[in-house]
């Protein structure tokens, strides 16, 4: 079996859930650093992750801090709040950590659908 190169994740969850929260964002830093390319998308609650301070909020017994995680997500990968979340919660393109692009489904879409992808939904 091929092993896949590429690993997508979608959190749709916020820091009210912080445990799920924790586990993606170790799974995206223990790819990056195992040479996996990752692009994590923030969907749902954790649109909020996106604003600058939000990710400082998370906390969590023997969890590393996901501020300093999100940051080398996006200096080592890619991170993309999801266009619809952002809307409904009135985040517009430029509230945003300057690194994290918005975009919409079709995008995730062709980002799972490509050769050599493993998708992961938290």
């Amino acid at each position: 079996m091929e092993r896949s190169t590429r690993l997508v994740i979608k959190l749709a969850t916020g820091i009210q859930d912080n445990e799920r929260v924790s586990q993606a964002f170790t799974v995206a830093s223990t790819a990056l650093a195992s040479g996996i390319e990752v692009s994590f998308w923030l969907a749902g609650e954790a649109a909020w992750l996106a604003l600058p301070g939000k990710a400082d909020e998370f906390s969590l017994p023997h969890a590393a801090k996901i501020a300093d995680t999100l940051q080398s997500i996006i200096d080592s990968g890619t991170v993309t709040l999801c266009s619809q979340c952002a809307m409904r919660r009135n985040i517009n393109d430029g509230d945003q950590i300057l690194g994290i692009r918005i975009a919409g489904a079709t995008s995730f879409v062709e980002e799972i659908l490509r050769a050599k992808t493993q998708a992961l939904i938290y």
